[in-house]
């Protein structure tokens, strides 16, 4: 059976686990093959080169964008690489042969990047356009370092493994993203060898450009679809959980066991990706079914994730949400009855590239629940300028989620369960299909939220 592995930054860290626990966990021989792992950079290694993800603290690629010196933090990073290796060094990694690689990327990407340096300097070309080929250059090389790694180790250890280097620093054919996996993939005898692909792609496209940070999933989507394999699976370091264990207690939540797509778009529009959106549709048109596992308990099946998967039974599935959003509330006593008024408020949020989570209506007023990030001063301004009264709340959201929860009852006992403790809802709403019931509260009151629906649904 073919499958097609994501494995993530935290978990290739740990990668004696990665070894132990989803390599050769139950397979000997020619067991081990018949396997493509797509992998991530080791954790922080992306963040050194780009930014932090949650921080925003600058990498190698701000001191770019700032028309700052370079090398030196970019030789800075290829220090802690070589760092990095001497922890793997114990699972049989061949230090000078993987130091030796990765300083000669970084002094590849040096190249490339003066190049690019120089031609930004020159005022002749689209400044937005070289920076993003620098962003995708950095990039590129966290993913690399990691698959290089991990198929020097595997070969030491007497198992065939093939690199499956799509990052194209030694490619300058112009190919789109899909033309560069199947050609790299082409003749290869999967029942012989495992295959370790770098989670980053290089094409023409710019893989970036569309998914930024979430690349690593896109390229796992686009193996996937370009191999049908009979699944699909993601190793996280975590279950994917009826609840966040850390706030109800690990005894008051469980793994969910099956689910479908709807159900995974709608957590990840709150933060809680069980897979980046754009990877997962592909996925799911083509009808392959895509696993989650925790990388730390390899014994457990981990969540299922279907196309068509409808649990039996009327319930809840998994409760989230966020605190990291504000509400947006406009008031203008000239809505009411006006076509095109919505248009109108949209066309603002569009021009300044802000999406919303949330939204409902009333005659005179509209209020949308976006990600705090998100709220620019160029918006408020926008919004202040055409329209009577323009009111802005910190906000948390709340939701209930899954793939058959149309019951009676449901709406009344989950607002139950939160007048109980005290919770005013401000806001709430739900689409025809009835797989999120979302809830918008008072920042204060999310995570007495979270534990108190739990209580009652989960």
């Amino acid at each position: 059976m073919l499958t097609v592995e994501k494995i993530g930054g935290t978990s290739m860290t740990a990668f004696a686990d990665v070894l132990d626990n989803i390599i050769f966990h139950g397979r000997q021989g020619p067991e081990l093959y018949n396997r493509i792992f797509v992998v991530s950079a080791y954790a922080n290694v992306t963040n050194w080169l780009l930014e932090n993800k949650k921080t925003g603290a600058p990498g190698v690629y701000h001191r770019i964008t700032e028309h700052q010196e370079f090398r030196a933090a970019l030789q800075e990073v290829a220090d802690k690489l070589k760092e990095l290796n001497t922890h793997y060094a114990p699972l049989g990694l061949d230090l000078a042969v993987a130091d030796a690689f990765i300083q000669q990327r970084i002094a590849q990407a040096q190249t490339y990047l003066e190049s690019l340096v120089n031609i930004l300097a020159s005022g002749y070309v689209n400044g937005a356009n070289i920076l993003q080929a620098a962003r995708e250059i950095l990039a590129s090389i966290g993913e690399a370092h990691s698959a290089f790694n991990s198929v020097n180790i595997l070969q030491n250890k007497g198992v065939n493994a093939t690199l499956i280097d799509l990052s194209g620093f030694d490619d300058a054919r112009a190919l789109t993203i899909d033309e560069r996996i199947r050609l790299a993939f082409a003749g290869i005898d999967f029942a012989t060898t495992i295959c370790i692909a770098t989670g980053y792609t290089k094409g023409t496209e710019g893989i970036m450009r569309e998914f930024d940070r979430g690349y690593s999933e896109v390229t796992f989507s686009k193996i996937a679809v370009a191999v049908r394999p009979q699944e699909a699976i993601i190793h996280k370091e975590y279950h994917l959980c009826s609840a966040d264990p850390m706030l109800v207690g690990v005894d008051h939540c469980h793994p969910v066991g099956f689910t479908n797509y709807d159900v995974a778009d709608q957590l990840a529009d709150v933060g809680m990706e069980a897979i980046h959106p754009k990877a997962s549709k592909p996925l799911e048109i083509n009808a392959i079914d895509l696993r989650i596992k925790n990388t730390f308990e390899p014994e457990h099946p981990g969540t299922l994730i279907t196309r068509d998967y409808v649990a039996a039974r009327k319930h809840v599935e998994v409760i989230t949400g966020t605190d990291k959003v504000v509400m947006i509330d406009i008031y203008d006593p000239l809505m009411v009855g006006t076509v095109g008024f919505d248009l109108q408020l949209m066309q603002s949020f569009y021009d300044l590239g802000v999406s919303y989570i949330f939204k409902a209506t009333s005659a005179n007023s509209i209020s949308m629940l976006i990600w705090e990030k998100d709220l620019k001063p160029q918006l408020i301004e926008a919004l202040e300028a055409k329209y009577e009264k323009v009111t802005i709340e910190k906000a948390s959201l709340v939701c209930l989620i899954g793939s058959n929860i149309d019951q009676p009852g449901l709406l009344a006992k989950a607002a139950g369960s939160l007048a109980e403790v005290g919770i005013s809802i401000r806001s709430a709403g739900f689409a025809l299909r009835k797989v999120n019931i979302q809830f918008i509260l008072a920042r204060e009151d999310y995570k007495a939220a979270i534990i108190a629906l739990n209580k009652a649904l989960g």
